[in-house]
This record gives C-alpha cells, structure tokens and sequence, in this order.
C-alpha cells in the first residue's frame, strides 16, 4: 500500500495464521443487517439483508427486533447451505456496553442482559450480542465481540470537559480505527503496540482518535464532539445551544435527532450522499465546495489538537471510513496535516475482517478473550 493511496480490495487481509475454522460474522445496523461467513483467513461470502421501513415500523423500539433479525440470519445460513455445527465462533458488532478497555470480549449473560435493557444506550448494534448469544447456545458455538464503540483507553486529562460532572466519553468507531492501525502498523514492519498512529473515520460520524502504542488513549465523541459530518453537527457553541434549547421550537428527542441525524452537511445542503455533494460541486456550486472545505478544516484541526496528545511523536495519520473514498475530501484534509507525518488513506469500513479477526485469534489460542463482568 503506497502512503496517500487508497488501499484496494474488499477485505483487510485477516494477519493470523492460517486456519480452517469456519465463522459467522453479523453486524446489525439501523437499517441493515451485514453477514459473512470467514474460512479461517478466507472470507467466503458475504451478504447485506436490507430492512425495509415498512418491516421496522412494526417495532416500537430497536431492540424489540432481535427475533426479527435473527430469524434472517438463521435463514441465510440455510440458504446459503451451512449446517450450523459447522461453525466454530460467532462473531458479532459490540453494542453500547459500560466502558471497556479494547479486545475480544466473550458474549455472556451478563453483556446481553446491559444490551438487551439499553442500561447504557439504545442501538441496532445492541441486537449483536442478543442473536450471538442465542444461537451460540442453540448451535453450541461460542459468541464474541471485538473492540465495541465503547473502547475507553483514555488518560484521566482526556476524560475533564471543562464542567465538573460531565466527563468526557470514550464513543467511536473503535472496531475499525483498531483495525486499520493494526493493518498500517504491519505494513511498517512493526506491531501495533509499537507505534504512535492518528486515525480519522470520516463517515455518518467522524472520530479522530491517538493510538500510543496499543491503546487509544484520546477520541472525540463521535455523537457529540469534534468535527461535522454527513448528519452529525459534531462540537457546537454551547452557549447557542442553550439559548435554542430554550426557545420552545424543539422538544428534547427533537434536539436529538438534529444533532445527531439532520445536522452537519445535511443541514447546509440538504443531503447526506457525499456523491451528489462531489457532482454539484463540479457543476460548479460554490456554497458546496466551501461546505466540503470546513469539514476538512475541522478534521484536520482535529488531527492537528490529536497530534498534541501525542507529543507531537506520531509515525502515521491515517483516513479511513466511506468518506475516505473521496478524493477531493483526503487531499484537502492532507494539505492541512501531511506536515505531522505522513498520510496514508485506507477508505471504507473494515469491520467484517475486524470482527472475524478477534474471533480466529482467541480459537487458534494468540488471544484470550476478556470477561465482560471481569473487564
């Protein structure tokens, strides 16, 4: 992979060694519900099942639609001829957990129980766990989840907002981010625990996170911090936001969604698919192009505040998530950041490998995985 390239494929290269242990990968996402199925290192299928709106509004809640999801998931093993003894692991998308240090978390009793009652949030990644356990006991399989949004790694100095009471919170694309540092840091020839890294998923959130030598140890909140991004408002001037708090227009679950649904780019031009922003762009809109020019100057002044965190030691920043896919966006961010180290660009999302990755290596013994009640 050349630095400031896109890295090609459709799969980050599991690094364990090889196996033949058969796992199925499942991510539940608002609207989706993504599957594979990993032969060792090989990733033999994979599937997206789409949820309509219509099917979803028959659930007053997401959580409330686990069988749901899982009933499909059962059905794609059968029509895509697996008998279920077959697999050796489940592998699924970690939910809103208490805080955890990253790694390969056994899926529990007690893990789904905090998923299944949303104790620390409400999410369509929550149902991972619930169908993992399940059918792991159904299939007498294990079930596990890697590197949840809820990685917390972070010094004490990170955690103080500036407002005793509120702390800051550890919320981000920690599956991928870990991923993708642990891929650049081997095509370095070193390991993961040996290097100083920054990673910006740019995507429907954007989280810029510093990796010192295995841990991550500061990330905006990727709900509610830093930069914009496609739905998102990121970091507001908060004493506006009280003042629109009190006006009377918004009720609290309003303010919610536009924040964090209808706010960054689709608040200034009203759509959240970056391509048609990229086509007006070349039709010549202004207004558009400025837009993509201020995301780019918050991500990248965001890189620059994560470079501080680490001292200034840093071997590689690096850009990731769908919007990573955009060229236009990565060469506006790095002629704002190439001066800290060198840029290297490895778009989409790479949680599927992710996933089945910490999964292989707890089965071929390189990893133990962590108790949830005991992290």
């Amino acid at each position: 992979m050349r630095e400031g390239q896109p890295y090609t494929g459709n799969c980050l290269p599991i690094t364990n060694h090889h196996s033949m242990s058969l796992i199925l990968v499942i991510n539940p996402g608002s609207t989706s519900t993504k599957l594979a199925v990993f032969d060792g290192e090989e990733c033999r299928i994979r599937y997206t099942i789409e949820h309509s709106l219509t099917e979803l509004a028959e659930y007053r809640d997401v959580l409330e639609q686990a069988d749901f999801r899982q009933r499909q998931v059962v059905q794609f093993v059968q029509n895509q001829g697996f008998s279920p003894e077959a697999f050796s692991a489940l592998a699924v998308r970690g939910g809103i957990l208490r805080p955890l240090p990253g790694g390969v978390y056994r899926v529990d009793e007690r893990m789904v129980d905090d998923l299944s009652t949303g104790r620390y949030g409400r999410h369509a990644s929550n149902l991972g766990g619930m169908i993992g356990l399940t059918l792991g006991r159904e299939w007498n399989v294990p079930a596990y989840t890697v590197d949840p949004v809820v990685v917390d790694e972070m010094e004490e100095v990170a955690r103080y907002s500036g407002l005793a009471g509120i702390p800051r919170l550890s919320r981000s694309h920690a599956l991928n981010s870990r991923a993708v540092a642990r891929k650049v840091a081997l095509d370095l020839g070193r390991s993961y625990e040996t290097v100083n890294l920054i990673v910006a998923h740019l995507g429907g959130g954007v989280s810029v996170s510093a990796h010192r030598q295995g841990r991550m140890i500061d990330v905006n909140n990727a709900q509610s911090e830093g930069p914009f991004s496609l739905e998102r408002t990121g970091t507001l001037p908060v004493l506006a936001v009280i003042d629109l708090c009190f006006e009377g227009q918004y009720t609290r679950e309003a303010l919610y969604g536009l924040m964090t649904e209808r706010g960054g780019l689709f608040s200034y031009l009203g759509t959240k698919d970056f391509r048609e922003v990229e086509e007006r762009i070349s039709a010549g809109e202004g207004k558009a192009q400025e837009i993509v020019e201020a995301l780019a100057y918050q991500v990248g002044k965001e890189i620059g505040a994560m470079a501080a965190v680490l001292v200034g030691q840093v071997d590689r920043v690096l850009l990731t998530g769908g919007l990573a896919h955009s060229r236009l966006l990565t060469d506006l961010i790095a002629e704002r950041v190439a001066f800290i180290a060198p840029l290297v660009v490895v778009p989409g999302e790479h949680e599927m490998e992710a996933l089945a990755s910490g999964a292989l290596s707890v089965l071929q013994g390189h990893e133990t995985a962590r108790i949830y009640g005991e992290a």
